[in-house]
């Protein structure tokens, strides 16, 4: 059903069952697919694809340009894939020619109320934004990542699979998949325990982690202490996405016990 104030351009390409709410305005580039909800009040343009049965709450801002001095209009795009819900004030901006042009995010996410997706951010899927938590403009989110309310995320940060991140922390360094950061500049302060857990990852397999990360981070010479990693650590997978993780950008700073 499509709310008769709501203004929706002829060429955008809305699904016969999508629900579009009250004053609610869809820009000509916007494609929307099945069982979607649009409520009242959301601002929905640019180059931007939703997919199915998203729901979007009432003043969102969905596509509008980057906060990107640089830009100039050119032709970027936001895809968003199924079965996220953003809530109220949240506000997701399409790419810039600088990041590859294109805004990406996942599957079953939950953006809380006041969030921010920057330009050219990659969001991976049943991630959670609590309220308030800005990603900076490139920022990299892998799958099932939690970030607490009013933490900030800078811009080009990398933050690994089923990492945590606790409230009001400021995250200024990678984090690394199954890492738990927390304070007021990002600490890592182990591993996500809990989270594994809840994932029926094997005690065997947590175990073989524990100890990878205990040598790992023994002390402030992280470079060498991944050379000198036990290769029975290769065996695992869970270690291996964090020694990858470590490795595929050695540009990149890192969050650590010792981060100050």
């Amino acid at each position: 059903m499509i709310h008769k104030t709501a203004i929706i351009d002829s060429k955008a390409k809305i699904s016969s069952n999508v629900k579009v709410g009250a004053y609610s305005v869809i820009g000509p580039n916007v494609e929307i697919a099945e069982n979607s909800e649009v409520q009242s009040n959301v601002n929905i343009t640019g180059n931007t694809k939703i997919g199915q049965n998203n729901k979007i709450f009432s003043f969102a801002s969905i596509g509008n340009d980057p906060q990107d001095l640089k830009f100039d209009g050119e032709k970027t795009e936001l895809e968003i894939g199924d079965n996220n819900k953003i809530r109220e004030y949240v506000s997701i901006n399409i790419g810039t020619n600088g990041g590859g042009g294109l805004t990406k995010i996942g599957n079953n996410c939950l953006f809380m109320v006041s969030s921010h997706i920057a330009h050219d951010c990659s969001v991976g899927n049943n991630v959670i934004l609590a309220n308030n938590v800005p990603l900076g403009g490139h920022a990299k989110i892998e799958d099932n990542v939690i970030i607490g309310g009013n933490s900030a995320v800078q811009q080009f940060t990398r933050v690994g699979k089923s990492a945590m991140i606790g409230g009001m922390c400021g995250v200024v360094r990678d984090v690394i998949p199954y890492g738990i950061a927390h304070g007021n500049r990002s600490v890592l302060q182990g591993l996500n325990l809990i989270g594994l857990r809840r994932k029926n990852v094997p005690n065997k397999d947590i175990m073989t982690l524990s100890n990878a990360y205990k040598e790992i981070f023994k002390d402030e010479n992280l470079t060498e202490n991944l050379k000198n990693l036990n290769k029975e650590f290769g065996k695992n997978e869970l270690v291996n996405e964090v020694v990858n993780f470590l490795e595929k950008d050695k540009k990149r700073p890192i969050c650590t016990p010792f981060s100050k």
